[in-house]
């Protein structure tokens, strides 16, 4: 099984477990569907929720009549996933190598997925996710920019090297505009003419 810096993380909670901090956040009157009200405002049809972890963002968008597919390598999280929507397409796999036989308007990448990936598998994994978008489809990705991962002149370069293009940087899920802080949402669009074969990099040659 494909290692990452989640699956070496023992501090974190799983499964049902995760879950219920959400849940307790939903009981207090918090709106917990921000991610989901982030994607929905760009209009999309189908939706790939990379690093969908227990579901929450996936089933939301669903309620919504959006179609989505949620992907994730923690099996724990996706069986709290199918439990809560077994009716949803949850698919397990490394997000740098995943294929599956559907395009996405958005795909979003949640929950700090981008500073939980295999350390070095960052550029794979955007690419592969990418490769998955349709025509002006858009990568949304929220993570924490002061945590031992990625960071956002790398990530952009990274975006830029796989031919996206900003689309939009924000501090939170609602729009707040980002000056320096801690955490980022960063949005980024795939040209209408750039075929799959460019994002992974190859000349067609």
């Amino acid at each position: 099984m494909p290692v990452s810096r989640w699956s070496k993380r023992t501090d974190v909670v799983r499964g049902n477990r995760y879950d219920a901090r959400w849940d307790q956040l939903a009981r207090s009157g918090q709106n917990i569907h921000g991610e989901a009200d982030f994607v929905d405002s760009y209009g999309p049809r189908s939706v790939l929720d990379a690093g969908c972890g227990t579901g929450r963002v996936a089933i939301e968008l669903d309620r919504r009549n959006i179609d989505v597919v949620g992907v994730d390598l923690d099996e724990t999280m996706l069986q709290t996933a199918r439990e809560k929507a077994p009716d949803l397409n949850w698919v397990s796999g490394d997000l740098a190598t995943i294929e599956l036989d559907q395009t996405f308007d958005v795909a979003v990448l949640a929950g700090n997925v981008m500073i939980f990936v295999f350390p070095g598998s960052e550029k794979a994994v955007l690419s592969n996710v990418a490769s998955h978008l349709t025509p002006r489809g858009v990568v949304i990705a929220g993570f924490e920019v002061n945590a031992d991962g990625i960071g956002l002149v790398e990530y952009d370069s990274l975006m830029f090297e796989i031919g996206l293009q900003p689309a939009g940087r924000w501090s939170t899920w609602q729009r707040q505009p980002y000056q320096g802080q801690g955490y980022a949402v960063s949005a980024h669009r795939r040209p209408a003419n750039l075929g799959r074969s460019l994002i992974h990099g190859e000349s067609g040659e």
